[in-house]
């Protein structure tokens, strides 16, 4: 059955380390090929094969100008896009066209590898503890591009100083702080001075500052209540910045938040960097934010969907199928919404690693066969991670076909 438009729920280098050069004539040798893409530029989106990824590109384009627009008010604060979000060079670079963008964020090496030479600043915000990684993180400097990576420990900073002197070049460091996500950085203000100046005693590596990231104030719905977690993040931040000027370090960059209070955090007069991510696509999660005037996500578009086809159909019990499970979709912040539909119009559940079922309730008219069926999904980062292509759609028709450097990482 040919796909028919539905309203409104459906639509129309330098060689690396030798263990990566083995990767990659091991898989050579395996006979394994790059995958293909769901579409080819040109196509109607309609006609993509399912499940696939896609980006709106007016709603791309128009959320990295609102977030340059509402930067305008902070014209000294600098913003550091996190790529982890996206993963993609080809959405790199078109944030690196905005106003006050010095670079991007990566949370694994791989991300950094393949972004590097399109973005030329980066920061590592994670902690590694791999020779081989670091000496792959730090090659990149070689490649002309300028690198940075965040540490909490003497024994990291130790590794990647080793790594830097092995591919002979020198890096940013920052120490990373932990201001109450409970997972990375030091935990007080003697901690951030002590490896401060370890790092200093170290000629490959260079002090640039400190690294905060609250992870969990991101998602508070209330916006008060989010405002006053990021807040009291940034007092510890200025606690340490000011034990580190204390101690006679210079603190060059305090780089930190997120898509939830980057606004809160230019705002506070401690960060110099910014870092939201997910603002490029939005999810359903997200969504659910309040602003200062409680009303839900109001400044960014939704613009990253999952193609799903209608594969299997009920009458009887009004109960849809869809071809996109937990191999094409993340279920960690929840289900997803279907586009266009009020959460009354249906009940939608995991349906296993390639299914998710739509209960849809009476009112809304159920979707046919072979009906594509565009899904928000809950978290935007890790259901990127799950394709290997990205659908770049204007107007109803794949304009590019962007490769995105996902997998666990390494």
């Amino acid at each position: 059955t040919a796909a028919r438009r539905l309203a409104p729920a459906a639509l129309p280098r330098r060689a690396g380390p030798i263990s990566t050069q083995r990767a990659v004539q091991s898989e050579a040798a395996a006979g394994r090929k790059a995958p293909s893409p769901p579409a080819t530029v040109g196509a109607v989106h309609l006609e993509v094969e399912t499940p696939a990824l896609l980006v709106e590109l007016d709603a791309l384009e128009a959320n990295m100008a609102a977030l340059a627009k509402n930067m305008e008010a902070f014209p000294d604060i600098k913003i550091r896009p996190h790529a982890k979000t996206h993963k993609s060079k080809d959405v790199a670079m078109l944030q690196m066209k905005q106003p006050q963008t010095v670079g991007v964020c990566c949370q694994k090496v791989s991300e950094a590898v393949a972004l590097a030479d399109s973005v030329g600043d980066v920061l590592l915000t994670n902690q590694i503890f791999s020779l081989n990684k670091a000496r792959r993180l730090a090659a990149l400097a070689r490649r002309g591009c300028s690198v940075a990576a965040v540490m909490d420990s003497v024994q990291g900073a130790e590794m990647m100083a080793k790594a830097a002197r092995m591919e002979g070049v020198r890096i940013g460091a920052l120490v990373e702080l932990n201001v109450g996500q409970d997972r990375c950085g030091v935990g007080s203000p003697a901690e951030v001075v002590a490896l401060a100046r370890f790092i200093e005693e170290q000629p490959e590596l260079q002090f640039r500052g400190l690294h905060a990231y609250l992870g969990t104030a991101q998602h508070i719905r209330d916006y008060s209540e989010r405002a006053a977690s990021a807040s009291a993040a940034a007092k510890q931040v200025a606690s340490a910045r000011d034990a580190l000027i204390e101690a006679g370090h210079q603190c060059e960059v305090v780089t930190g938040s997120g898509t939830g209070t980057y606004e809160v955090d230019a705002a506070s007069g401690v960060y110099t960097e910014v870092q939201p991510g997910s603002y490029v696509f939005g999810d359903r999660d997200y969504a659910q934010n309040l602003d200062s005037e409680s009303r839900p996500g109001t400044l960014f578009e939704q613009s990253l969907f999952v193609a799903t086809t209608v594969i299997s159909r009920s009458t009887a019990s009004r109960r849809i199928v869809l071809d996109a499970g937990m191999k094409a979709l993340s279920y960690d912040s929840g289900p997803p919404l279907v586009r266009g539909w009020q959460d009354a119009c249906a009940q939608v559940e995991c349906g296993g690693d390639e299914h998710t079922v739509l209960h849809v309730n009476s009112g809304t008219a159920l979707p046919g066969l072979g009906d594509q069926v565009l899904l928000v999904p809950g978290h935007c980062d890790p259901t990127v991670n799950l394709h290997d292509h990205l659908m770049a759609v204007r107007d109803g028709v794949v304009e590019a076909v962007w490769p995105l450097a996902r997998g666990p990482g390494f």
